[in-house]
């Protein structure tokens, strides 16, 4: 176990923001983890527990303990059908687990190819990209419960997981360190093209029945072609939650925006991306002092360089106020503001 009194955050945000926190604590293991959950207990200061830091925004220093997860290892058990288990450190990269499955010959997380931060962060987030969210996947989580050191496996159906949220986002925050994600995986699932625009690069690639590894390709390349690389601009991927509304409010806008993209989330409601809301108002590519938002997709705001969280946040809410202005629709950070 690794503890760091005045610790520097800097290379634990994506943003790149400058900034500390009074003591940081990586557990690499379940015993490490009954161990830091332990230390928080006799402590009684406040602590908050990050990933890789790509879906966290810092508005200062956090006088506080910051946890992370250092658990490596991955494994798959398989069983009948195809279908199979696979189990791996919540300290994990999460792409590095999806190219492996892929390499494996089990496509079932393809879609969620490139997507940054740790395992363990993403069963919290509820990651998802092109029509699929980890919760779709997701088998279990085991964890140490900080309250009591109590070691716990909690199934899928008690995360209460929706669109970029989960009870660990919500009751749950800082009630467990999680140690090690469980998915199901299938070697036979079927491959999801009819999301954004997949369909259109396979298309262009000249490939009618892509491989799981050309549709992996093929999403890194979207994905790079929108998002810039964190140590060239710092950022934390999409900021704002696509919103959800009811089919009413959809249907008003669609009459005026005969364009307007947008995907179904049920029978009575409509999902628009916020991107489009937010290029709508005209800022796409500006900046506000040192914070932006992104020249190539209205969804990614930026540090142009030496930008405080608090720019960053400030930027957040005037984009918000237009949206609402112009569209009558609140939009909502996915990124955790600390």
């Amino acid at each position: 176990m690794e503890v760091k009194e005045r610790h520097s955050l800097a290379e634990h945000n994506t943003f790149g923001i400058k900034a500390v926190c009074t003591r940081f604590i990586e557990y690499t293991s379940v015993d490490e983890a009954v161990e830091t959950a332990a230390i928080l207990r006799n402590d009684k200061e406040p602590f908050i527990v990050i990933g890789a830091g790509s879906n966290l925004l810092l508005t200062g220093d956090y006088n506080g303990t910051v946890v992370h997860s250092g658990v490596k290892g991955k494994s798959i058990t398989e069983g009948t059908d195809g279908n199979a288990i696979l189990r791996c450190g919540s300290g994990e990269t999460w792409d590095d687990i999806v190219q492996w499955t892929v390499s494996l010959g089990y496509p079932s997380l393809v879609n969620l190819s490139l997507i940054p931060g740790d395992a363990g962060a993403a069963a919290v987030q509820n990651i998802g990209a092109y029509g699929a969210e980890i919760c779709q996947f997701l088998h279990s989580i085991q964890a140490v419960e900080t309250e009591t050191g109590r070691r716990v496996t909690i199934m899928n159906e008690e995360c209460e997981y929706a669109y970029r949220d989960s009870r660990f986002k919500r009751e749950w925050k800082g009630r467990y360190l999680i140690t090690h994600v469980a998915l199901n995986i299938c070697r036979t699932a079927p491959l999801h093209l009819d999301y954004g625009n997949i369909r259109a690069e396979i298309e262009r690639r000249g490939i009618e029945k892509p491989s799981p590894s050309q549709l992996r390709q093929a999403i890194i390349d979207i994905r790079r072609s929108k998002l810039p690389e964190p140590s060239e601009l710092g950022n934390a991927g999409s900021f704002f939650m696509n919103p959800i509304v009811d089919m009413e409010v959809y249907e008003a806008l669609a009459a005026r925006y005969p364009d307007m993209p947008h995907y179904h989330a049920d029978d009575s409601h409509e999902k628009i991306p916020a991107g489009w809301l937010i290029e709508k108002c005209g800022w796409k590519g500006k900046s506000v002092g040192r914070a932006g938002v992104y020249e190539k997709q209205a969804l990614v705001l930026v540090n142009r360089g030496g930008a405080s969280g608090q720019e960053i946040v400030d930027l957040c809410r005037l984009i918000q106020d237009d949206v609402y202005k112009t569209f009558n629709i609140s939009i909502k950070p996915e990124v955790n503001i600390v």
